[in-house]
């Protein structure tokens, strides 16, 4: 009989036992899960809750993972950031209809200069040095100026005008933005002054400014203004917050200028930030381009500028693939010495895929086209790298089936133009799209 009690009692603790265990691992498991909430790993956490529901209700849960595996939890967000990265990027190639011009007749990279000095083809009243960031010389302008290129001299109805703008860190809200302007200027050497930040007499033209921060507490965003102006007088102005150019958080911005005629268009990466339909004024001379800077609050609070390009015509994408049989561009940019598009080729690319689209019937050939710096083995597989990039980028984000589309590369062995200049050189960087017949 005691042996009977022993047996039974002993049942009774072990059962106990093995219901405390139960609910400690339920009240652990469940606070590994709100630890993992609280370091900010939310994606696909309701799936792990549900799972985690599921082994202790005694009730098969769908998606269930294992409460201790972070690899699970990585995969996860992997999968969501997959997931967000592609609809972020239906959304841009859904907005951005930016086309670079034909011909690339200005490059700037400021590769000439001296560090420490100031740009030897540029004109000022202020001051200002290249520094370099990240093995790249950059021009930092000073305070209070105006900075003028000396080699833009014209600019015709139709050209596109991109550059990179960088801040430093901390930047303080009550520092001036940096403004460029597209001016008509009647002795560009000496009126480019009249530019001065905060000045209108005697200006023609029209000048933008960017700030990479708001005077929202939380600085998660900046902003960017306009302003016009006929014959010395202001005409129409404004002002908006903006989201590509952001101290602390996005301090490298690419800037993209279209003109069309009377239109003015600017994009911050790929956002466009203002459209401006009468912008330009019939019959007067738009020659120059301009930078200028105000006061800055602190010391530290700087500007950088690079990557300038200027080209020029208005791309007939559609007659010339469909009509004439061949449209060739060097505004589809890679980044140096690969097969990665830049973001900011997506608006031609865009263009050439909606002509497919609408013609199913028509097959083409993309070739690819490099300069003739490095080795010719490597250009030659890098053109065909270049080309079969687009070749996907069409398939996939635009679905052209990939039965219309052959790709070839030509390397450096077919130049548009001798490679004797880097304007030359960005002009034989090009891609080629065929109609098949």
């Amino acid at each position: 009989m005691k042996t009977k009690l022993f047996l039974l009692s002993m049942l009774i603790v072990s059962f106990c036992q093995a219901q405390i265990n139960t609910k400690d691992i339920k009240r652990n498991a469940e606070g590994r899960v709100n630890e993992t909430v609280n370091k900010g790993v939310n994606a696909g956490i309701d799936k792990i809750e549900k799972g985690i529901g599921g082994l202790f209700s005694g009730k098969k849960a769908k998606n269930t993972v294992k409460i201790d595996s972070g690899a699970n939890v990585e995969a996860i967000n992997e999968t969501e950031k997959a997931s967000q990265s592609a609809q972020q990027n239906a959304e841009i190639l859904r907005k951005f209809d930016f086309v670079q011009g034909d011909k690339i007749l200005v490059l700037e990279n400021f590769s000439q200069d001296n560090l420490g000095d100031f740009p030897a083809k540029w004109s000022t009243n202020s001051g200002g040095e290249i520094v370099e960031l990240n093995g790249e010389n950059w021009f930092n302008p000073g305070k209070n100026g105006v900075f003028m290129p000396q080699f833009i001299n014209n600019l015709p109805d139709n050209f596109t005008f991109e550059f990179d703008v960088s801040s430093s860190a901390n930047f303080n809200f009550y520092s001036n933005p940096l403004s460029f302007s597209i001016a008509a200027l009647a002795k560009p050497s000496t009126d480019y002054v009249k530019w001065k930040l905060f000045n209108r007499l005697g200006r023609d033209g029209i000048e933008v400014g960017i700030h990479p921060k708001s005077v929202s507490t939380s600085n998660s965003k900046g902003t960017t203004n306009y302003q016009i102006y006929n014959n010395g007088n202001y005409g129409d102005k404004n002002k908006a917050m903006q989201n590509e150019f952001i101290s602390d958080i996005k301090a490298t911005v690419h800037v993209s200028i279209w003109r069309q005629k009377n239109r003015l268009r600017i994009y911050l990466n790929q956002q466009k930030v203002w459209d401006l339909p009468t912008a330009f004024v019939d019959g007067k001379k738009y020659n120059s381009i301009l930078f200028q800077t105000g006061n800055f609050k602190k010391e530290e609070d700087k500007y950088y500028i690079n990557n300038l390009r200027l080209a020029v015509g208005n791309p007939d994408t559609r007659n010339k693939l469909i009509n004439e049989g061949k449209f060739v561009s060097s505004g589809i940019l890679f980044d140096v010495n690969s097969a990665n598009i830049k973001l900011e080729s997506l608006g031609l690319i865009k263009s050439i895929a909606m002509i497919l689209q609408e013609n199913p019937a028509v097959k083409i050939k993309i070739i690819g086209h490099t300069d003739s710096d490095g080795d010719e083995k490597d250009n030659l597989k890098l053109s065909k790298q270049r080309a079969e990039a687009l070749k996907t980028m069409l398939s996939t984000d635009f679905e052209i089936a990939t039965a219309r589309m052959q790709t070839d590369g030509k390397g450096e062995s077919v130049p548009a133009m001798p490679n004797t200049s880097e304007i030359n050189k960005a002009n034989n960087r090009r891609v080629e799209f065929i109609k098949i017949k």
